[in-house]
């Protein structure tokens, strides 16, 4: 039964997570002003490598390839998931003309909100009260996700608000969510099978496995994406000079 409910609800957000994210790059691309060809191509363009990037993670899923590797010389497919997709979305937003044109337009409000979502990380704890996930990992990562989800939303109100204390709060945000990042890549490895299983030995992770494996090889890039881009608007507005 959790089984089920794990794969409509991983299924829902693969849906409209990258929906979410493309939406977002097509509004602001129009408020950037881009010619018509422009925000079409950026557009569909990222549509595109997101279907081609949600049915490769799931049929590597589905196989069994991104668990940990078995040892230290077998590679680390999940990772190739995780960093490279982040630092590739990052590179299109930053990198490209089109994508540096689109994000410059974009506000805190937006950067930092989209970590709202984070609070599906429950489902891990979920996962932990019905046994089918181990302790170890599903609490940390599962509070954790929630913590982070709470913090970017606190911090999108305060950008909203004008608070005084806005960036503090979205840089707190940030380093809130990579910690949480950080913490779950860690307890994954050492719960799961793999040359680090080292806890939940008579338990196994199953956050490598269908459906749950997209999280890491899916959600989790895209979110590092945008904690990257909020960080970098961070440090760009502490070197703008100060009005007259």
């Amino acid at each position: 039964m959790f089984q089920l409910f794990l794969e409509f609800y991983v299924h829902a957000f693969a849906v409209l997570l990258p929906a979410g994210a493309t939406a977002i790059i097509a509004i602001y691309a129009l408020r950037a002003g881009l010619p018509r060809r422009m925000i079409v191509t950026a557009t569909l363009g990222l549509a595109t490598l997101f279907a081609l990037w949600h049915a490769g993670a799931a049929a590597m899923t589905e196989a069994g390839l991104i668990m940990p590797p078995p040892t230290l010389l077998d590679p680390p497919y999940v990772m190739m998931f995780l960093i490279g997709g982040a630092v590739l979305l990052w590179a299109l937003a930053r990198l490209t003309s089109a994508g540096r044109s689109i994000t410059d337009t974009m506000g805190q409000d937006v950067l930092i909100g989209v970590q709202s979502f984070r609070v599906m990380g429950w489902v891990f704890v979920l996962g932990w009260a019905l046994g089918a996930i181990p302790w170890q990992f599903a609490l940390p990562a599962g509070l954790g996700d929630i913590w982070a989800g709470v913090a970017g939303y606190r911090a999108m109100r305060a950008v909203n608000r004008g608070a005084p204390d806005a960036d503090a709060m979205v840089f707190r945000a940030n380093i809130i969510g990579l910690a949480d990042f950080a913490v779950a890549v860690f307890t994954g490895l050492i719960t799961s099978q793999g040359f680090l299983h080292l806890l939940a030995q008579d338990n196994p992770n199953i956050i490598n496995a269908w459906p749950l494996g997209l999280f890491p090889a899916f959600f989790v890039p895209i979110f590092i994406a945008f904690h990257l881009l909020s960080l970098g608007r961070l440090r760009a507005a502490r070197h703008l000079p100060a009005a007259a």
